[in-house]
């Protein structure tokens, strides 16, 4: 045991190990996610550092009976096991989250010692020796201070600073100008396209590494991001009030970016066709326009294993969730029924696995990325920008924030770190009171800030909701806990 990782080849298997109440740590990957490559190598560095544990590797799509009963339907996907039992599980790439949990289920090399992070290496990231300093702090030992890397490397900084460099204008997306994969990066390709400008891109989705560290290394944490000669222009929403107010074109001017005329246009304009497919794919005429009539044979499409109502793999029950708690009607079709169109489709649309999600004819992506675009709320976007939703209104948005909590309280900051001494007051008192209540942090968002004044008739914030009703700001709930009525108020 320790220092290897080993392929799981059954449940039986599995179940036979985790009965010896060994510490187990179980990695389910895909060979097609760069974000399970990126997660399996910091895992094959920890198991060196533990190797008390057993670290375990199952290919989510090839072992549908384990995948399932863990209820598998991202990758990279982490379950941990102690004593027999499954005692913890992390989804996503997220190195120190995993080295904390590794920590924690398999202890340290030697009793009453941390494990040494030095044999993670680079390779392991320096989030993981981050995450491992801090586990040794808690345990009372310092030894590992001096090996440990800053939060980005100067090999990467550089990477990075080469990629954003190497186009005068610089475009980071999800996908690529021909095939974008998601309706934000969609938009300002789109931008760019208007504002006849040539540019540079980088997918990265193909890249963990700078997928994540470019949010560090820019401060800016999501993704499309625009650069212009090096600097940071911002994302989509920036993007697209600079465009619709002329400023982008005037940056682009000040910057000596000039436009291309309409036949340089012509010949640089990627070729988009349906599905991502490209001129030469191979597939024959017959099938090509097969597999185009059930890309578009409606408006959504889902590409899955199974149907709706069986999926057969948990990818593609993820997926089928997702569009019903979207509330989107959607068409399916079952490529374990069809080997010509299962095989045919992943060179047409240049995707490697299933599921695969079609809207109005364009590729969204499979299980990650669809899962991912609905926990931003970039799933709904697109759909709305599709008409495929009715666009959710300002005033519908709000009654949602409102009665999202019974107690509601929308303020400056969060509870654990109010921005304005009133949010500060009404936190306290909530708090002192023993009331439970959730918020929403208005600065993050100014159409709510400003809507929420006009929508209750109350200029000012903190404010605070009980069961969908204004109660008021921080004179009046000082004024009812100082009369002693601030929790009865908030239980009736």
């Amino acid at each position: 045991m320790g220092g290897s990782v080993k392929d799981v080849q059954s449940k039986v298997e599995l179940d036979n190990l985790v009965r010896t109440g060994a510490p187990v740590a179980l990695h389910f990957w895909a060979s097609w996610c760069e974000a399970s490559k990126h997660m399996d190598q910091v895992f094959s560095h920890l198991s060196t550092d533990f190797p008390h544990a057993h670290f375990l590797r199952v290919e989510a799509e090839e072992q549908p009976e384990i995948s399932e009963a863990h209820s598998v339907s991202a990758v990279p996907f982490f379950v941990f096991f102690k004593d027999g039992k499954a005692i913890d599980t992390l989804e996503g790439a997220d190195p120190s989250s995993l080295a904390n949990k590794v920590a924690k289920v398999a202890g340290s090399v030697n009793h009453g010692e941390p494990a040494a992070p030095a044999s993670l290496g680079m390779a392991a990231g320096p989030t993981v020796l981050e995450t491992v300093k801090e586990f040794a702090k808690e345990n009372g030992s310092s030894k590992v201070g001096s090996q440990v890397q800053p939060v980005l490397s100067d090999a990467l900084k550089k990477k990075l600073q080469h990629i954003i460099d190497s186009h005068p204008v610089m475009l980071f997306m999800k996908g690529s100008p021909e095939a974008p994969q998601c309706g934000f990066s969609r938009k300002v390709v789109e931008i760019l396209k208007e504002e006849k400008v040539k540019y540079g891109s980088f997918d990265i989705l193909s890249d963990n590494e700078v997928r994540e560290g470019l949010k560090k290394f820019s401060n800016w944490p999501t993704f499309p991001q625009l650069y212009c000669k090096g600097e940071l222009l911002g994302g989509c929403d920036i993007a697209i009030a600079l465009h619709e107010s002329g400023e982008l074109h005037e940056v682009f001017k000040d910057h000596g970016i000039d436009s291309i005329t309409s036949e340089e246009a012509k010949i640089s304009e990627p070729v988009n066709l349906s599905g991502g497919t490209t001129q030469s794919t191979g597939l024959s005429a017959t099938l090509t326009s097969r597999l185009e009539s059930l890309v578009n044979s409606s408006t959504v499409m889902l590409f899955m294993k199974g149907k709706p109502a069986e999926p057969k793999c948990g990818f593609s029950r993820k997926v089928v969730e997702i569009l019903q708690q979207e509330k989107v009607d959607f068409e399916s079709f079952d490529i374990l029924s069809d080997e010509e169109v299962r095989q045919g489709l992943k060179v047409f649309s240049n995707w490697s696995s299933y599921p695969q999600l079609y809207i109005k004819g364009e590729l969204i992506g499979g299980s990650d990325i669809v899962l991912e675009m609905q926990k931003s709320g970039e799933l709904k976007r697109v759909l709305e920008e599709k008409e495929i939703l009715q666009k959710e209104t300002l005033e519908d948005r709000l009654k949602k924030l409102i009665g999202s909590s019974p107690v509601m309280l929308f303020m400056k900051g969060n509870p654990d770190s109010p921005k304005c001494g009133f949010s500060s007051k009404v936190v306290n008192a909530l708090r002192e009171d023993g009331v439970n209540f959730g918020s929403f942090d208005i600065l993050t968002d100014e159409e709510v800030r400003q809507g929420l004044k006009v929508f209750s008739n109350w200029p000012t914030f903190p404010q605070l909701y009980y069961k969908g009703e204004l109660i008021g700001g921080c004179d009046i709930v000082m004024e009812l806990r100082n009369n002693g009525e601030l929790k009865s108020t908030l239980s009736e």
